[in-house]
């Protein structure tokens, strides 16, 4: 039964409760996945939410985690009570920070919601890869197992710190644990207190750095010392697991629940146990228990304390009868002898035996395994193979559990029928599309039913790692007692499928159990859907003998204002059929979630979702099931047959969402993938796409340069390419004066179109006597879809253009070929665009070395990428290293690249009495700065390989496989706002600093938009953010100015939906220049929070107000007498309200704090006066020649 003290929240939430009440300052900086624990703690201080001694803690956000490294170390060396949280690569941006911290006994806490380390694939999912990385900094270590542990935890490491002196690392699973949803018993602050010795915080007072009584720490130390020094704390180590135990005895005491360091539970004389830590022991012990039940004698022995490493301990809690130990490790480390806890428990057996702890008799066989790497899937059927491996005459070592290792043929079989029995608790499971408001619905939902009722709830959510738009999976328990079930439904009594489209690609009703209820968000209605079912779905409702459901969601959320968000549609369907409450009830709990959801933005927006809850149920209706199948066909192929064969083996099982059964053989060892794949993918979420009227066409092609998947696209060609046209292939007479006897197409690819409504928003050409009529209408997409895709596909043979003919006109550009196309950004993306008119001018010769974040994650996620290839086969090379890194990584590309062009030049030289004076010469002096010498030099380097290739010569291979380098290749370094203005500023500084030839983009969405909307220094003033919840107060950061400072880099500052020549002019402009280049792109965004139809009038806005000028500075024009800074915009004409007053991040503020919000706005239009001021005296100077004139 629940206790007054249960909430419901995810283990983020329970960590920081605990962590901002024990604490005094707080540095913070994003990273999934716990950027949660920070931006609660940041919203409970601007709230005014008091510590146990009555203070709002100090919440600071840095550059990056190394600054917030720096920030701990010395907020600590002053005296007062500081946390953090961080996981992955920014922990080990903490690393030396780590060494100095412990080395100077600071009490202190981090929080760590473990996650993978970037390796050969970058994963933002959970493993323990990254805190295994500083086990040797000296940091106590503590493992929590679930919501619950990781709030109990959380006090005993803040406890222990301050008694021990040693500082804390305490961890648990990043996403099954961070974000899974629980309830849980929160522990009041009268417990806190009574944990927390304020002693102890006053000797951490007396120890600080004070000028009152100074002394030194840091010193350096010679051999003399230095070993003598580091051993020193030796005793604070051995009194340290001491410590731990104590704390965790007392808050037994306190709650009533018992921890231990090393605790065991299953049966006393178990003769196999498991060895594990993290939310992967909750798995072994629920299965420890089913398994015992029927006669087992089995075990698990849960590690919560893994530094220091207690044998005492260890040994006291192993069974002597256990036989067989197998410990399982969430890492892997590449030439180990086995996995950290492996070594650990192996070495504490050997020890224990050695000294007395364990009888020499004990001499179990010790095995290591690996699991759950990057958030696979570890599930009771898991644990019960790595038993039976236990019970093998020759059990498999250092295996792995969860996949097919047919390479080395080590991983452990097991039966996936195996599942544990959930009598009393209902489940249920939830598809939807990424930002279509599921995730949030289903929040609420288990709010609604873990705080309104008896039950104890659960939820998890699986995404991929596509921005919005991709899958999202909700997987959501309810039962009378605890729910210690870490592992994904796969017996749901109701499942809902939120985009119908889902039914053609997934295997929805996989995870259906027996009699379950299936509701479809579906346009087509209850007595005709049956019809628009394949097969395999019949098939499935009837053997299940499914109550099935339907209802169109989009249309309910269309009359009601909601536009495509139909996750409150949805969530009322769910009650209204699946039992789980009475309806009315259901409903008034409905309501009052989304009060406090959505109050914050506008008394609209909650009145919209009231109207969308009251017409849910009437449209929901129930399906007649026919008795038997009467569909032919089952699931479509994944991909085309012309697909690659690597797409048909690889990507298409991923695509199906079944990647989890492919072997380890059928993947690239090093981390390489294919381009070119998106266009397999055939993603088909939209449910409306543009439609294209010809005779209402001015040619303008607005609509294929905002695109932002390359979904729609423009092209001309002679007319004869018509007589094998499809029937309904749409197009008009190309005007164009040079292009005689050509035709012109707009086309649109059907199943890649998110339908976003860019292209038709922005399309100027409009009828003239029908009011409201443009050349591109929204239409719905179902049922011309196999028509435009047969038409794309006729579209993409069409000959393209020679490029060498063609002008850098906005409409020239959009009739070259986009290398960069169906990316998986959000439908109406503002950076997207960029990136494809990059590709479109210079791709076929583009190295892009690209910052993690958004523009990573949609440039490389799989199963498919975007960067593609012309009818030559070449197109952008693409590769990601780090966040913080990015401008170095890109410097490299340059350095390497130069240096390849030098070599192969100086072997030209060299053999030129072979080769031919004229010839060398050729190639050396060669003129590329336009397409057409860019494509004479291609052929000389052909010939040059042509005569290579009969010279057997060391000399001659060698330049032969630098021949390539001498056509002249252009590098560009794209990222975001939180890369550029924040964790990579030092980097991107030093490579402005440097005149090498390469080229930044800067797409600027003004917050840290991968990572959830956190403030970056690019935010502007008054905004409200994650880490700004109170509005911005500082003006936004001018990076351009700073770069212009240097005088010799190229700098523009562009908004493409403002002037797409101007654009157009900075890219060529820069990549023109033989020196650095960086470029400003505006970027509208989702988390600005606002309709993106309205993007590119938004753009328009920030530059009609002077909140972001338009401006090139090239410094070419100062030997040539001329201003280099030249103002693209004009004097502002409207006040920059106008333009604020259209995006959330800045109505939010007006709406719970509005002379806050009066006083920004108004310090804003100031800030913008004064820079525009500036800009205009910059524009307008005369400058002088080296003439004096």
């Amino acid at each position: 039964m629940k206790s007054k003290n249960s909430v419901i929240t995810d283990g983020n939430e329970a960590v920081a409760s605990i962590a901002f009440r024990v604490s005094e300052t707080i540095a913070i900086y994003p990273i999934t996945p716990s950027s949660p624990m920070a931006e609660n703690c940041e919203e409970w201080a601007v709230k005014g939410k008091k510590n146990i001694w009555g203070t709002t803690p100090s919440i600071s956000q840095l550059q990056s985690e190394g600054g917030v490294a720096g920030s701990v170390h010395g907020a600590l060396q002053t005296g007062t009570l500081m946390t953090t949280f961080t996981a992955s690569q920014g922990l080990l941006l903490m690393v030396p920070n780590m060494y100095k911290i412990a080395g100077e006994l600071m009490s202190f806490v981090m929080h760590v919601s473990a996650r993978a380390i970037a390796g050969h694939g970058l994963s933002i999912f959970g493993d323990q890869t990254d805190v295994m990385a500083c086990r040797q900094t000296g940091f106590a270590m503590l493992c929590s197992n679930s919501a619950q542990e990781a709030h109990d935890m959380a006090l005993v490491a803040h406890s222990a710190t301050l008694d021990s002196r040693v500082p804390f690392l305490h961890f648990f699973d990043g996403f099954r644990t961070s974000h899974e949803v629980n309830t849980y018993d929160m522990i009041p602050d009268e417990i806190v207190r009574e944990m927390i010795d304020y002693n102890k915080v006053l000797d951490i007072r007396a120890r600080a750095l004070d000028p009152d009584r100074p002394f030194i720490r840091g010193t350096a130390q010679n051999p003399d010392v230095f070993f003598q020094s580091w051993e020193a704390r030796n005793s604070y180590y051995d009194r340290c697991a001491d410590i731990i135990e104590e704390k965790m005895d007392k808050l037994g005491k306190l709650t009533g629940r018992v921890y231990k360091p090393y605790q065991y539970e299953g049966a006393p004389d178990a003769e196999k146990i498991i060895v594990i830590m993290g939310s992967g022991a909750e798995t072994v012990e629920q299965t420890v228990k089913a398994l015992n039940a029927k006669g087992e004698k089995l075990g698990v022995l849960k590690v919560r304390m893994f530094r220091p490493f207690s044998v005492k301990r260890f040994a006291a809690a192993i069974p002597q009868t256990a036989k067989v130990v197998t410990v399982l490790d969430r890492t892997k480390e590449l030439g180990a002898m086995g996995e950290p806890l492996y070594q650990e428990v192996s070495a504490s057996i050997s020890e224990a035996r050695a000294n007395g702890l364990l009888p020499r008799s004990f001499d179990p066989v010790v095995l290591g395994g690996r699991y759950g790497l990057g958030s696979k899937e570890f599930t009771p059927a898991m644990v019960k193979g790595v038993f039976d491996n236990a019970s093998a005459q020759s059990p498999k070592n250092h295996f792995s559990v969860g996949i097919n290792d047919d390479v080395t043929r080590n991983s452990v079989d097991y039966d996936e029928s195996f599942v544990l029995d959930e009598n009393g608790v209902m489940s249920a499971v939830f598809f939807g599309l990424g930002a279509d408001g599921t995730v949030g619905a289903n929040k609420n939902t288990i709010k609604i039913i873990g705080n309104g009722t008896p039950n104890y709830a659960q939820a998890y959510f699986v995404y991929d790692s596509k921005k919005s738009g991709g899958l999202t999976v909700s997987h959501l328990r309810f039962g009378p007692n605890p729910i210690r079930a870490p592992y994904l439904i796969n017996n749901a009594q109701f499942v809902a499928c939120h985009q119908f489209s889902f039914m053609q690609k997934y295997d929805v009703l996989a995870c259906a159990a027996p009699g379950a209820v299936f509701l479809l968000n579906s346009i087509y209605d209850a007595k005709t859907v049956w019809n628009h079912l394949n097969c395999d779905v019949q098939r499935a409702i009837i053997e299940k003998k499914l109550r099935f459901y339907v209802i169109d969601a989009y249309e309910v959320a269309k009359k009601t204002g909601m536009g495509g968000r139909i996750n409150t549609v949805m969530q009322t369907c769910y009650f209204a059929v699946s039992g789980v409450l009475p309806r009315e009830e259901a409903i008034e709990k409905i309501k009052a979630a989304i009060e406090k959801t959505y109050s914050k933005k506008g008394r609209q927006v909650v009145e919209k979702n009231f109207a969308a809850v009251d017409a849910s149920v009437e449209n929901c209706h129930e399906v007649e099931v026919p008795a038997s199948v009467t569909a032919d066909c089952g699931f479509p192929k994944t991909v085309a047959d012309e697909a690659p064969d690597f797409v048909k083996r690889v990507t298409a099982v991923m695509m199906r969402e079944q990647g989890d059964k492919l072997p380890v053989s059928a993947f690239p060892v090093d981390g390489t993938w294919p381009s070119a794949t998106t266009q397999w993918e055939k993603r088909n979420i939209a449910i409306e796409i543009p439609g294209w009227n010809p005779e209402l066409c001015i040619q303008c092609t607005k609509c294929a340069t905002i695109c932002p998947h390359a979904a729609i696209r423009a092209k001309f060609y002679k007319n004869s390419e018509l007589e094998n046209a499809p029937e309904g292939f749409k197009h008009a007479a190309f005007r164009s004066k040079d292009n005689p006897d050509c035709s012109f197409t707009i086309q649109v690819a059907p199943e890649d179109c998110t339908g976003c409504g860019l292209c038709a928003t922005v399309c100027p050409g409009k009828s003239r006597t029908e009011e409201g009529v443009k050349a591109l209408m929204m239409v719905a997409q179902e049922p011309i879809r196999e028509r435009e895709a047969e038409n794309f596909k006729f579209f993409l043979k069409l000959p393209n253009p020679d490029r060498s003919k063609l002008t850098d006109s906005v409409k020239d550009v959009q009739f070259r070929q986009p290398l960069f196309e169906f990316s998986g950004s959000c439908a109406g993306c503002g950076e997207t665009p960029y990136v494809k008119m990059l590709t479109q001018l210079f791709g076929d010769r583009l190295y892009v070395a690209n910052a993690t974040g958004c523009s990573s994650i949609y440039s490389g996620n799989l199963p498919t990428t975007p960067y593609c290839v012309n009818e030559f086969g070449r197109g952008p090379a693409w590769a990601n290293s780090l966040f913080e890194d990015n401008a170095e990584f890109g410097f490299g590309y340059r350095i390497s690249l130069d240096k390849k062009k030098e070599m192969a030049s100086e072997m030209l030289v060299k053999m030129a009495p072979k080769l031919g004076d004229d010839f060398v010469k050729s190639i050396l002096e060669a003129d590329q700065t336009t397409e057409a010498g860019v494509a004479e030099q291609r052929k000389r380097v052909e010939a040059l390989k042509e005569k290579l290739a009969s010279d057997g010569s060391l000399m001659a291979k060698a330049l032969a496989a630098l021949a390539g380098d001498l056509v002249n290749k252009t590098v560009w370094i794209l990222g975001g706002d939180g890369w550029a203005y924040d964790i990579g500023y030092g980097g991107l500084d030093h490579v402005l600093a440097s005149g090498k030839n390469v080229n930044i983009m800067v797409m600027d969405t003004e917050v840290y938009s991968n990572t959830g909307g956190q403030m970056s220094k690019s935010t502007p003033l008054g905004a409200v953010a994650k880490f700004a919840s109170e509005g911005k107060a500082t003006p936004k950061k001018d990076l351009g100015m700073l770069a212009i400072d240097y005088g010799n880099v190229y700098v523009a500052q562009i908004a493409l939906g403002a002037n797409e020549m101007q654009a157009i002019k900075a890219m060529t402009e820069a990549n023109s220049y033989d020196g650095t280049s960086i470029i400003i792109a505006y970027c509208h965004c989702i988390s600005h929070g606002y309709n993106l139809t309205l993007g590119p009038a938004q753009q328009k806005a920030a530059v009609d107000s002077g909140y972001w000028p338009l401006y090139r500075y090239d410094p070419r024009k100062i030997a040539l007498g001329e201003n280099p800074f030249k103002l693209d915009s004009r004097d502002p004409k409207i006040p920059v309200s106008e333009y604020m007053k259209v995006e959330n991040r800045f109505k939010m503020l007006q709406t719970f704090n509005p002379e806050r919000a009066a006083r920004l706005d108004a310090e804003e239009q100031e800030f913008i006066n004064a820079r525009w001021a500036k800009y205009k005296y910059l524009a307008e100077r005369h400058l002088t020649n080296k003439a004096g004139e």
